[in-house]
């Protein structure tokens, strides 16, 4: 009996081999990002540490985020914001374009968030000048997003295109912001490329290893077959 394999014999361990190979880091990155989807807070959310942002102007501001317009809500889901005022004022938090939030804010003093380390945490600002002092936030018309007061405040918005900005300030508007903020979105998009990834990693190592017994297993040699059929 001739026990090396033939030649389709042999494609097949090979092709089994690849494919095999291919599945397990399949299965591997689905594996982490089923643990990533595990991360989700109870109301299925990636949250940030709440953290300390403080100015002594009249507002802190986000740089401007880009949303594209070709990304899918699945993908880009909810942002979620939860702003608790650290100088003893009610504290409020909006989102806008980022065009009203310039001309809101243009002849006022204020902050805009740059840089944040993580580890130790440190944010890095940039300073606009001015001298006045902008109107009541919640009194603009320029929110999609926006919660004020003296309790802890969430701020929830579904992210849409375009160029937003988020600014936390003190309710009416004055000097000296202080507040602790925590940032997350619960990304549904996570969960289903995990699935995904399981399945079509796990239906790939058991094709590749049906295909590796398949070309390792011996049959009847052809004289064998000869004298059985005699």
């Amino acid at each position: 009996m001739n026990s090396n394999p033939t030649g389709g014999r042999l494609a097949a361990i090979i092709t089994g081999g690849v494919l095999a190979s291919v599945a397990l880091l399949v299965l591997v990155a689905g594996a982490g990002a089923a643990w990533l989807d595990s991360r989700k807070d109870a109301d299925g959310y990636y949250m940030t540490d709440s953290e300390r942002f403080s100015t002594t102007t009249h507002a802190l501001a986000s740089e401007n985020l880009d949303i594209n317009d070709d990304i899918p809500g699945a993908v880009s889901g909810t942002l979620r914001l939860d702003v608790q005022a650290g100088a003893g004022k009610p504290v409020f938090a909006g989102i806008a374009r980022s065009r009203d939030v310039k001309r809101y804010l243009a002849t006022s003093p204020h902050a805009t968030l740059t840089d944040i380390d993580v580890d130790p945490f440190a944010a890095d600002y940039r300073t606009s000048g001015g001298t006045a002092r902008p109107g009541a936030p919640a009194a603009q018309d320029i929110w999609v997003a926006k919660t004020q007061g003296t309790d802890p405040q969430r701020l929830t918005w579904h992210v849409d295109d375009g160029d937003w900005s988020v600014v936390v300030m003190n309710a009416d508007g004055s000097a000296n912001v202080e507040a602790d903020v925590a940032a997350g979105t619960d990304l549904p998009i996570v969960g289903t490329i995990a699935t995904i990834l399981l399945v079509v990693g796990g239906a790939g190592a058991l094709t590749g290893t049906a295909l590796i017994a398949g070309g390792f297993l011996v049959g009847p040699s052809r004289s064998m077959r000869a004298a059985s059929a005699a």
